[in-house]
């Protein structure tokens, strides 16, 4: 049985970084509708063997707002191990033939699907490219044999994202609290990150 956490405060240390995750689940594919299927002048396309370098700059054009670090902290092979991964499968979104967001798909675990990275950089926001970047990922993912695709989200990214989650048919299974290190504080991003996320190193 889990362990159910007590009310009340929780003291974050100096130079930490805390968030509610949100993991969110769907166990069949959600029906289309019509008025989202509207064209839009994006194309989604598979990087096969993706270059180190390429991914860490796209990864941080994308997630620096939204103070994302996990992939940052990892050295040059163990992150070739995981996006190298036949079952891992990296797509980059062009407009123009500039890039225009990304989107992971990790296909590890037998019969599921994380949609362990989905995101626009920040030009691209609020012009209906989220909506197809996300109506094609649950349409690869359960191109797959799966039963289940999941994702997760948390209070660092964008203050509609899980509303946007839910509304694409995702089901809210699991709240977590998690601290980090704060990635502004030691470095690996600079301190104008995550401009709305406060930083605490005293």
């Amino acid at each position: 049985m889990p362990r159910v956490a007590l009310d009340g405060f929780t003291s974050v240390p100096p130079g930490r970084v805390a968030t509610i995750v949100t993991s969110l689940e769907m166990t069949s594919p959600p029906s289309i509708k019509a008025e989202a299927l509207k064209r839009v002048a994006g194309e989604l396309v598979r990087v096969d063997h993706p270059g180190i370098d390429w991914y860490r700059r796209l990864f941080r054009t994308v997630g620096e707002d939204w103070l994302w670090f996990s992939r940052l902290r990892m050295g040059r092979d163990e992150l070739a191990a995981v996006i190298h991964d036949p079952a891992i499968h990296v797509y980059v979104l062009r407009v123009d033939s500039c890039e225009a967001g990304f989107l992971e798909l990790d296909f590890r675990e037998i019969g599921q699907c994380e949609i362990a990275f989905f995101g626009l950089v920040p030009n691209e926001i609020g012009k209906g490219l989220g909506a197809y970047l996300m109506r094609e990922a649950i349409t690869r993912a359960w191109n797959a044999p799966i039963q289940r695709l999941w994702m997760h989200t948390c209070t660092l990214d964008h203050p509609s994202a899980l509303a946007f989650y839910r509304r694409a048919g995702f089901r809210p299974y699991r709240q977590q609290v998690e601290i980090a290190a704060d990635p502004r504080v030691n470095g690996e991003l600079p301190r104008s990150a995550g401009a709305h996320v406060p930083i605490f190193d005293r």
